[in-house]
């Protein structure tokens, strides 16, 4: 198998209060942890935002990618992906994800059966199975 993209990113300083950027410069953001975990917060960004955006635009993409095929029109959509960090009683750590998927003018069916396909094809979606949880919702 052959791969369609490679990219690479690199994190520097101080993990999660450090930097991270793209090989090619197009990201390039500081890093803080959030307040809510005792760190700085403020305006700088956290690994979880960065998941969250990531698998946001992949499924929205995945997803009108899927109702191109089924031949279902959306005027709209939107894709929220909300990530939560959680402690384990091990010691280490995990996230839990819940997609809700904004799609005004459709079915609720049809707009179900849309977020259950694309769930099956995005490959974020592909990553996480069976290592995190991840909540599918579908508004119209």
């Amino acid at each position: 198998m052959s791969a369609l993209y490679t990219t690479e990113a690199v994190s520097t300083g101080d993990g999660r209060n450090g930097e991270v950027r793209s090989i090619d410069g197009v990201l390039d953001e500081m890093l803080a942890i959030p307040e809510e975990m005792g760190g700085p917060g403020g305006s700088k960004t956290n690994p979880e935002q960065l998941f969250a955006a990531g698998y946001a635009a992949c499924f929205h993409n995945g997803l009108r990618l899927i109702a191109g095929q089924q031949k279902v029109r959306l005027t709209e959509s939107a894709v929220q992906s909300t990530v939560s960090l959680f402690a384990l009683d091990s010691g280490g750590f995990n996230l839990a994800v819940t997609l809700t998927a904004h799609l005004p003018g459709l079915d609720q069916t049809t707009a179900d059966q849309l977020v259950r396909t694309t769930h099956e094809v995005c490959p974020y979606s592909n990553a996480t199975r069976g290592n995190i949880d991840v909540v599918l919702q579908a508004t119209v």
